[in-house]
């Protein structure tokens, strides 16, 4: 592993403080705020959360100790009783929100649904019921193989009500991904639909399910659950498989929840591209519940009034944590949307801003350049004037692609807050609380309260301000997962083992670079195999792919390292162009001295290919692992089964 260290940074010196309308009405009102609640979570960290525990939850029993830390093993809330699916519903039923929008749903074809936080909570107890009438129990496991529809929500939440752990699998891997994380969770029940609508198609759910269950693939499931979506006809194996609507019909709508113990497994989540054995991270019930809902409420400042609005797939963390269990926690109204951008329809996403008047929206920065690339004319014929506050998440975002966002989407008025987490961490750990975190153009600003960041180098030793090093986190925090499941040796060596424990202090390794600004915020360069070594020069590929999308032709761009006899490694671009821009020789050039302009000639690309599309998965992050196999000349490597469209891969090879 290389150490991420910057010769050259691109200079973002712009500021955008939060206007004094928004801070007014804001739940963190001012930068001294969020300093005071800072301080006060480090001075006394176990404090803090519980004070919270109990002002923001509702707990069955009280705990008896708030952290025990075994490095590196946390337990959170010792010895209390909570149920999510409780919190997430039944205590908002009391109140005026019994009548209010829950969960907000768009179908691709154009059909939508409402449910109440009534309703809502009557199908969740009547699917609870129904997986107990399946012989699902408490520490079962449930793998959820979902379209983005209600009733992957619903199911998740049924599982939390009755104790039983969920695995949900995103609808985009493969029969032979869904039976790996099937195995390694050993599950009892998979519930999944016919089929899902994606760009305009049908993604065939249940045919893959099919297959990973064929010649006992998974021997531990013993029944299928599935929803009628599409309607296309698929095979059903009688005493296995079950129609969702024919059993919640006879289903009874009271279910209690069931009181778990704090500790207890709520889910695990396979990281996304595994190769060999799956990586389950485990995340359980109370401290989970506490942490997205904190985080929810004061880094999206979410109000009662508000429509907000993910992008991201159930199949992820970020569809975990904020669109399902953050936002029913502090009884928001969360929406969902079956569909993306396609070709038949660019400016879908605008059309549902318009439609639901959303208040808060959420995406990816890929998502954004795609929007970019698109052109602004879609955006600008609709009324996105309901917009209050945008978010960012996924991977880090270049300071062009804010601005645009920041003016087109935002109408520059909205916080743009961006925020840097992981799968493994629960909820965001760095990122501005908008009514009071002044923010810059591509940095995730400071960090949460309560969540201690550094960047050190490979001794763990913290580096001077603007030089590159590695994020981690210094104290544990509530949201943490607890350990990589059936395997606490791969936990230990994979987070806690790449820098030592430093005076008896462990740190959390998260697996990126980055870098500290002089006003303590966080830039992050990106995951630590992202860096390039130029004749001993190394440069974290953002900070190229930075340079390449400040340039007006440039709509996209990806940025690997290439094998070089000479220097070790070259830097090789990946470029798409905006509409109005054609590929040619004189265009390479003048892209690779705007590279040297903005960074230096060390940064000089050796290699541009100009390309229509970047292989990307279904959740929209660009798989640099290929176009490193792609640049190197190698064949392509490992596991492709979240590629969203293989025929990019084919048109690459080609070159340009």
């Amino acid at each position: 592993m290389s150490e991420p260290t910057i010769e050259s940074i691109l200079q973002e010196k712009r500021s955008f403080p939060p206007s004094l309308e928004f801070s007014q009405k804001a739940h963190v009102k001012s930068l001294e705020d969020y300093q005071q609640l800072y301080d006060q979570a480090q001075a006394n960290p176990q404090k803090f959360w519980a004070d919270l525990a109990q002002q923001e939850l509702h707990w069955f029993q009280k705990w008896d100790q708030v952290m025990d830390w075994q490095p590196p093993f946390a337990k959170w809330f010792v010895g209390g009783k909570i149920n999510i699916s409780y919190n997430c519903l039944d205590r908002h039923l009391t109140t005026w929100r019994r009548n209010k929008a829950a969960l907000i749903w768009e179908g691709e074809p154009g059909d939508s649904r409402t449910l109440t936080y009534a309703q809502l909570h009557r199908e969740v107890s009547q699917m609870a019921n129904v997986f107990k009438q399946l012989g699902v129990q408490k520490g079962d496991r449930v793998g959820i193989y979902m379209p983005m529809i209600p009733e992957a929500a619903i199911a998740m939440l049924a599982c939390a009500r009755i104790g039983a752990a969920h695995t949900v699998v995103f609808g985009g891997f493969s029969s032979e991904a869904l039976k790996d994380r099937l195995v390694d969770a050993a599950a009892k029940l998979v519930v999944t639909a016919d089929g899902g609508w994606r760009k305009d198609a049908i993604v065939p759910l249940k045919e893959q399910v099919d297959k990973s269950l064929a010649n006992n693939g998974a021997p531990t499931v013993e029944n299928v659950l599935v929803v009628e979506r599409t309607k296309q006809g698929i095979q059903m194996e009688p005493g296995r498989d079950h129609w969702w609507h024919d059993l919640q019909a006879g289903a009874s709508a009271d279910c209690p929840a069931e009181p778990m113990d704090a500790e207890d497994l709520l889910f695990i989540l396979y990281t996304s591209g595994t190769t060999g054995k799956p990586k389950g991270v485990v995340h359980t019930t109370g401290g989970y519940n506490l942490y997205t809902h904190m985080t929810l409420k004061w880094a999206f400042d979410i109000q009662d009034t508000d429509v907000y609005w993910c992008t991201a797939d159930v199949g992820w963390i970020t569809g975990h944590s904020y669109i399902v269990y953050g936002p029913l926690s502090n009884g928001a109204t969360t929406l969902m949307y079956e569909g993306a951008p396609r070709a038949s329809n660019p400016g879908c996403f605008w059309d549902v801003v318009e439609k639901y008047g959303v208040n808060i929206f959420y995406t990816a920065p890929t998502a954004i350049r795609a929007f970019i690339k698109m052109g602004e004319e879609h955006p600008n014929a609709r009324n996105l004037s309901s917009l209050r506050l945008l978010g960012t998440v996924g991977e880090p975002i270049n300071p062009e692609a804010w601005m645009w966002y920041h003016r087109v989407i935002g109408g520059e008025r909205c916080p743009i807050v961006d925020t840097w987490w992981q799968t493994e961490t629960g909820g965001f750990m760095i990122t501005p609380l908008p009514g009071a975190t002044p923010t810059k153009p591509g940095s995730a600003t400071r960090p949460f309260p309560g969540i201690i960041a550094d960047v050190v180098d490979l001794e763990g030793n913290p580096v001077a301000d603007n030089q590159g090093g590695y994020l981690v986190v210094k104290h544990p925090w509530p949201g943490m997962l607890r350990t990589v499941y059936g395997n606490p040796e791969r936990f230990r060596r994979t987070y806690w083992e790449h820098i030592p424990p430093k005076d008896g202090q462990y740190l959390y390794f998260a697996g990126d670079g980055a870098r500290k600004d002089e006003d303590g915020y966080f830039w992050v360069m990106g995951r630590v195999d992202d860096v390039i070594n130029v004749a001993g020069h190394r440069l974290g590929t953002m900070e190229v792919e930075s340079a390449l999308v400040s340039h007006p032709a440039v709509a996209e761009a990806a940025v690997v390292g290439k094998p070089d006899e000479v220097k070790g490694e070259e830097v090789c671009a990946f470029v798409t162009l905006e509409g109005s821009y054609s590929a040619s020789e004189e265009l390479k050039q003048d892209l690779k001295q705007h590279v040297v302009k903005e960074i230096g000639a060390i940064a000089r690309p050796g290699e541009i290919r100009f390309t229509e599309a970047m292989p990307k998965t279904r959740s929209g992050k660009i798989m640099r692992r290929l176009l490193r196999n792609l640049a190197s000349g190698q064949e392509v490597a490992g596991d492709t089964s979240t590629l969203e469209d293989r025929s990019v891969l084919d048109k690459l090879r080609g070159g340009s």
